[in-house]
């Protein structure tokens, strides 16, 4: 595999004034572990922090605000990434896990970078595939019935943030060149807001 991309990726992402980055340093299993467990508490920093740019109005037919809907959203969205960046990477690569969101008009958009290894790369991968291949409805309706059962549950998140918030996604597989066994996961989501 050399580059391989799926969904709405972007190549060219557009300028924005606002934009904030995290990088979490790669580390030994026991500290990524922690982290992983931790990522909500980032998560819900970048929905504290992008909340701030949207007014109090309220949602048409709704008891919450724009500012508690955008904080919501964001928090739950930067959290399902941030999980499937840890869970989907390879310590032994010794890269960082980075998310970035920038802010346009009326559009957030979720940049993560992960390292993954073969095996982890082609799970990831297979999954995005079986997104594109199948109707959302069906394939989300499976998903929840699964982890209804116990038996499943793997990427819901994925799905929930498609599915539930009509959020654009894209995905783009690529060889790092310095490490040939290493392949750079980066996902992109787009939400309007």
């Amino acid at each position: 595999m050399t580059m391989q991309t799926f969904g709405q990726f972007l190549d060219d992402i557009p300028d924005s004034q606002e934009y904030l980055t995290l990088n979490f340093a790669p580390t030994s299993a026991p500290q990524r572990q922690q982290r992983w467990h931790n990522n909500g508490l980032s998560a819900d920093f970048l929905g504290d922090y992008f909340a701030t740019f949207f007014p109090g109005e309220p949602v048409l037919n709704s008891e919450i605000d724009l500012k508690g809907t955008v904080k919501a959203t964001v928090s739950y969205i930067a959290n399902e990434l941030l999980e499937n960046a840890f869970k989907y990477s390879d310590e032994l690569a010794n890269l960082p896990i980075t998310i970035t969101l920038r802010l346009y008009d009326r559009e957030i958009l979720f940049q993560v970078t992960n390292y993954a290894n073969q095996a982890m790369a082609q799970h990831y991968q297979a999954f995005v595939q079986k997104i594109e291949s199948t109707d959302l409805d069906e394939l989300y309706t499976q998903q929840l019935e699964q982890t209804a059962l116990g038996e499943g549950g793997s990427c819901l998140g994925i799905l929930t943030i498609i599915h539930d918030y009509a959020a654009k996604a894209g995905w783009k597989f690529e060889l790092v060149p310095d490490h040939p066994s290493v392949i750079r996961v980066s996902v992109i989501v787009r939400l309007v807001v």
